[in-house]
């Protein structure tokens, strides 16, 4: 199959399942995710800051130099 044809099915095909999830969208709506786009809105709140504190703990609890791959070959 030439590439080009091939490329226009694939854009076809997107372009459908597209429009079948935007008729999703519209016939079951979800709350927190817009309608429209079908983006989930920003989480601001506590579960967002309690996420990011324990990653930065998480990070200052590895010492310096830890997270460097190793360079010793293990054999057999």
């Amino acid at each position: 199959m030439h590439p080009e044809t091939h490329l226009q099915l694939h854009a076809i095909r997107s372009a459908e399942l597209q429009r079948h999830a935007a008729d999703f969208r519209l016939t079951h709506p979800r709350p927190g995710i817009d309608t429209a786009t079908g983006c989930h809105t920003p989480h601001t709140g506590l579960r967002t800051r309690l996420g990011l504190t324990m990653v930065e703990l998480g990070l200052r609890m590895l010492p310096d130099g830890s997270a460097a791959p190793s360079c010793t070959a293990r054999t057999a």
